[in-house]
């Protein structure tokens, strides 16, 4: 295996390993990545970049057109009879189906000298172990973070969610997100023709179609509108490791541990932190990725919290709802806070 020796391999072919292998190699190191599917690689995932995200892709020479993808311009929260929406503070958020998301990045991964192994052996950590840094890009159920030893967390939670596609022209420029008893459910515009329905919920039994049927204005909007893709399913979990940085191993993206989806900053985060860990990589201290992911996190995690907390409280959502809807303001500055300026939050990665 010394043929396939590089300065950085990266278990992990999903978004995050390939902005990760990206990132590094524009620093200049050789990079294989190494992962068991076949692109591209889908996920049951909300498929909505806030404005951070493509900020960031454009940093790593991945642009987000129109062509690949239908833009929105805030959030729309509706529940308990109340509606408030708030655009971002600065730039666009885009819808892309996660295929597209994905092939994007594994066309720009190649272009950048990336070397590529697709249904690769399980077993490649321990036979490519001669790589300067090992990166784990491997998901919830990381492979990387076990045999590492940092498996260690904090804190987490889990839920469940399901998504599915609907040939159906948006009728928004936002994403919407729609409250109920147990579960919430977001509307992706993706395409001019095409949105995604994402539902986030406790009950593993419970599938979007029977989500629907208790959101009866969103089932109309629908009624009709013929399915564009299979419904899929995932666990979404908010989990915080006490370290994801070894001697020489780094973790990122869902394998570094994870907000809640119902943040729907999963991929921005990502993407943020491939760009600071490969700094670290080329001054030589995983330590300051360390602290970096940290404070990346901070925010997102505080927003899954208080989302968290909404979902669990059927009292206090009822309230927050209305009281943002009759104050849009105190919607619009929450919004501001959890995005931030794009350009900002990228300056220190």
């Amino acid at each position: 295996m010394s043929s396939l020796k590089s300065d950085v391999l990266i278990i992990g072919g999903g978004p995050a390993g390939l902005a990760a292998a990206i990132a590094a190699r524009l620093k200049g190191f050789t990079v294989t990545v190494a992962d068991s599917a076949r692109p591209p690689i889908d996920k049951a995932c909300g498929e909505g970049l806030l404005p951070a995200a493509p900020v960031a892709l454009e940093r790593l020479g991945v642009r987000i057109t129109r062509e690949h993808a239908f833009p929105f311009r805030g959030i729309r929260f509706l529940g308990h009879g109340a509606t408030v929406e708030a655009s971002f503070p600065a730039g666009l958020g885009w819808g892309i189906r996660r295929t597209k998301l994905h092939q994007l990045l594994n066309d720009r991964a190649n272009e950048a000298g990336v070397r590529m192994l697709w249904c690769a052996s399980p077993n490649l950590v321990q036979e490519m172990a001669g790589a300067r840094w090992i990166i784990g890009a491997d998901g919830q159920n990381s492979r990387v973070r076990r045999l590492h030893g940092l498996d260690s967390a904090s804190k987490e939670s889990s839920r469940f969610g399901f998504r599915r596609h609907y040939r159906v022209e948006p009728w928004t420029d936002c994403v919407e997100v729609h409250w109920a008893s147990g579960f919430q459910i977001y509307v992706t515009p993706v395409g001019s023709n095409e949105v995604g329905i994402a539902l986030l919920t406790r009950d593993r039994r419970q599938r979007v179609e029977q989500a629907l049927q208790v959101l009866p204005q969103l089932q109309r909007r629908l009624a009709g509108a013929p399915f564009s893709s299979v419904e899929r399913g995932a666990v979404t979990m908010s989990r915080r490791l006490r370290r994801v940085v070894g001697e020489r191993t780094a973790l990122i993206g869902d394998a570094s541990g994870s907000v809640d989806a119902i943040t729907g900053d999963g991929l921005s985060l990502a993407f943020r932190q491939a760009i600071a860990l490969a700094d670290a990589l080329a001054a030589g201290d995983l330590e300051a990725y360390q602290a970096e992911h940290r404070r990346l996190a901070r925010k997102p995690l505080l927003m899954a919290d208080f989302m968290l907390l909404l979902d669990r409280s059927p009292g206090l959502r009822r309230l927050a709802l209305h009281v943002m809807a009759s104050r849009p303001a105190i919607f619009g500055s929450l919004l501001a806070l959890h995005v931030g300026s794009p350009s900002l939050a990228l300056a220190t990665s």
